[in-house]
């Protein structure tokens, strides 16, 4: 059986939501992605920040890059799965609430991510399409 564990990339980067968006903004062009997982002051996950935030959410709106804070802008809710959620779970997770990433977590840790493209590396092509298109809905 396929779970969590097994697809997703560890280990995880993650933005501090004192961090401020031009910080953000680099990091996220150094890894070459869309979204980062935000961790609080206490270590949890407190939230995700896509570019799309940034650009709708700060710079469109006149705030300062230089000294707004990635917390100001993140999404608070976070959708995860565990290490060893097998990957209908996954999958799940990722139709039901449109998301092209998810974070994998082991308690309150954050252990890797997964993303659209791994799943889609291991369901096959038809539940696959199944998916983009769940994620893709309006």
């Amino acid at each position: 059986m396929t779970t969590a564990r097994d697809l997703m990339t560890s280990p995880a980067e993650y933005l501090n939501g004192t961090d401020t968006l031009d910080v953000a903004a680099q990091a996220l062009k150094t890894s070459n992605v869309g979204s980062m997982p935000v961790r609080a002051e206490d270590g949890t996950l407190s939230g995700v920040v896509t570019d799309r935030d940034i650009v709708v959410k700060a710079i469109a709106e006149g705030k300062d890059p230089l000294s707004t804070r990635v917390d100001e802008i993140s999404s608070g809710t976070v959708v995860s799965v565990g290490p060893d959620d097998d990957v209908a779970t996954v999958s799940k997770a990722f139709s039901d609430n449109q998301i092209r990433r998810v974070p994998v977590l082991d308690g309150d840790e954050l252990v890797g991510i997964i993303s659209q493209a791994d799943l889609a590396r291991e369901l096959p092509n038809e539940k696959t399409g199944d998916v983009v298109q769940a994620i893709s809905r309006n």
